[in-house]
């Protein structure tokens, strides 16, 4: 029926004859309005059908069982186990043990936690209908825990092919291991007789001239020799015009050898790398150490073709594994390469130039080589300007902070905003974020920036909601360097309780690639976060290289689905199933999931149908100073 305003709604209508035998005195109605039971009923259509399509989609095989028999399935659990469509209806679960032994086995595990409130996970070798083994990563939790009798649900995955993988690495292993250890014994017997004789007739000279020239853990020229070296080599290129070639070489994350095995495990993978570097020169060629893990080769009568050879070779032989006391060790280099007369007249610039270029290389991924160029000296001249000027930019106010609202898709109601750092300089203008967090990483200036950003995001929590507008949550991005930091918990949760707010309003966020780097010290730190009450997020999620078996261990709430995958959603069917299948995943690990990038109402609508519970992007709004910020805010409570 139609409204006095216009408005259409659903009413149930009942009439009657008020005398039947007299119809000409009229007729009585009852109008009932059903308009919001319709509504609630259409709603609730709509959920079931997004339910059973998860149910039915799911890259995972589902089962719900009562009194240990199939009540319920979708195919995917159906073809991990060889059956048709139906055929497990009223079986029981027996079906897919292995024995019955097997069966009565996980009854009791399985079970036994599900009347204490506690949900079941573990690895099964479970059974195909042919009697084949599979094994499998199994979840499971009763569906009401004060009431079993309603039965529970067992989510399932094939993990056969990564258990293969396994076992055949560490056969591998094994087999490499003796290998090795046979063919280390030889060498070592050969060496240790070469050694004896070598000892005797030189002792006393060796050891003076490897007193003032040489490297005591490496036997490589050290830094007084390399330059006695590398300027005769120049001085013969300059009366010869030839060109010279001069390479520093560092490891990249060298330290975590250490800092895991001890350093005498890392002295002896110098050594190693040693033997390596000299195998792979020529004899007017000179290696040197200068120290840690830095080594520079000074490569007489040699271009850039030249040099760029050797580099390959290099990163080559540094590709191959190290063993070192039963430890089998990968690592790589970053190169740097610098060529006389170009890149430098004498050896300290030349020396210079290398490095800058040995740090581009690790900056674009390591594990490569680059060449200097002037391109990197104006860079190199640009992150000097700016480290300076940011050490100063705290104190004068220069840096601030912008918050880009965060909504709720259901609503469409602004739950919280992620604040994003800015740097406006006088002279340098606006500086990206981009440019300035790793310089402050590089200066070590990012632990009192980052307390800093901590600081002014929880004051501003406080401060809107001295102003009436409402806790809102507010979302921190933490550096690798934060993360890494000790004291971090403790820190975060002094400056909460300084600022007098809920720790669950700030959410802090790490990438895939923080979290994974060392994923136990990682689950660790995460855990003393959580415990402290505060919110984590998983920032960037679906770039990095998590797995679901860490995925599950980390303490996060949310998921952030990287921007890359919302920026083409409407176009490229590939990044709506990625979308879909994080959605999915996230759903069943009970996790909440907030879609970055947001532009486009195409891509808001596919969110919603495929359950992203939050958004942000610029099509809710660009990152907002404060005041900004408060008064949309104060707008959205008075609409």
């Amino acid at each position: 029926m139609r409204r006095r305003g216009g408005q259409l709604f659903w009413c149930s209508l009942t009439g009657r004859l008020i005398d039947p035998a007299h119809p000409e005195a009229g007729s009585i109605w009852i109008v009932d309005d059903i308009d919001d039971r319709k509504r609630a009923e259409a709603g609730l259509a709509q959920l079931m059908l997004e339910q059973q399509l998860i149910f039915d989609h799911a890259m995972v095989g589902i089962v719900f069982l009562k009194d240990r028999r199939v009540t319920r399935c979708n195919r995917a659990f159906e073809q991990l186990f060889g059956y048709a469509p139906g055929e497990l209806n009223g079986l029981s679960s027996r079906s897919w043990y292995l024995d019955d032994e097997g069966w009565e086995q996980a009854g009791r595990d399985c079970y036994a936690p599900f009347s204490e409130g506690r949900a079941f996970q573990g690895e099964m070798m479970l059974a195909r209908k042919d009697g084949s083994p599979v094994h499998c990563e199994v979840r499971s939790k009763a569906i009401e825990p004060s009431d079993l009798s309603q039965g529970s649900i067992w989510i399932t995955m094939d993990i056969s092919a990564r258990k293969q993988a396994e076992a055949a690495v560490l056969q591998a292993k094994a087999e490499l291991e003796a290998l090795v250890q046979e063919r280390t014994q030889q060498l070592s017997q050969t060496v240790q007789a070469l050694e004896d004789k070598i000892r005797e007739q030189h002792a006393a000279e060796a050891r003076i001239q490897s007193l003032a020239h040489f490297d005591s853990l490496t036997g490589l020229p050290n830094r007084l020799l390399l330059k006695e070296r590398a300027e005769q080599a120049l001085e013969i290129a300059r009366r010869q015009g030839h060109q010279l070639a001069l390479m520093f070489l560092d490891l990249d994350h060298f330290k975590r050898v250490n800092d895991s095995l001890g350093h005498r495990v890392g002295d002896v993978l110098l050594r190693q790398l040693a033997q390596r570097l000299r195998s792979a020169l020529r004899e007017p060629d000179t290696v040197a150490r200068l120290g840690g893990d830095e080594f520079v080769m000074v490569l007489p009568d040699t271009d850039a073709q030249g040099a760029a050879h050797v580099a390959r070779k290099l990163l080559g032989l540094c590709a191959e594994p190290f063993v070192v006391e039963q430890h089998e060790l990968s690592t790589s280099p970053s190169i740097g390469i610098a060529i006389f007369p170009e890149d430098g007249q004498d050896f300290d610039t030349l020396c210079a130039s290398a490095d800058v270029a040995m740090y581009r290389a690790k900056r674009d991924g390591r594990n490569a080589a680059r060449f200097f160029t002037a391109e990197m000296q104006a860079q190199t001249l640009r992150a000097l300007t700016l480290e300076n000027a940011l050490r100063r930019a705290l104190e004068r106010e220069q840096l601030h902070l912008c918050y880009q609202p965060q909504v709720e898709l259901e609503r469409g109601l602004i739950t919280g905003a992620e604040a994003l750092l800015r740097w406006e300089h006088p002279e340098l203008g606006s500086v990206s974020p981009t440019e300035f967090i790793p310089v402050a990483e590089s200066c070590g200036l990012i632990l009192p920036m980052g307390e800093w950003v901590i600081r002014e995001a929880t004051r501003q929590i406080r401060q809107w909601m001295a102003q009436g507008l409402g806790p809102v949550k507010v979302a921190v991005n933490l550096s690798s360097v934060q993360f890494r930091h000790l004291e971090l918990p403790q820190l975060i949760d002094q400056i909460v309780k300084q600022a007098g707010i809920d720790p669950a309003l700030l959410e802090l966020e790490l990438t895939e690639g923080m979290a994974m780097l060392e994923p136990q010290r990682a689950i660790e730190t995460m855990r003393e976060l959580h415990r402290r009450g505060l919110q984590l997020a998983m920032d960037d999620f679906g770039t990095g290289y998590s797995s679901l078996s860490y995925l599950k261990k980390f303490p996060v709430y949310k998921l952030k689905i990287d921007q890359s995958f919302v920026r083409d959603l409407t176009e490229d069917p590939e990044d709506r199933a990625i979308v879909a299948a994080i959605i999915s995943m996230a759903t069943s690990l009970g996790l909440q999931t907030l879609a970055e990038g947001v532009e486009t109402q195409g891509q808001l609508d596919i969110l919603r149908q495929q359950g992203c519970r939050e958004a942000q992007g610029w099509l809710f709004g660009r990152p907002l100073r404060a005041p900004d910020f408060a008064a949309l805010l104060a707008a959205q409570r008075t609409g």
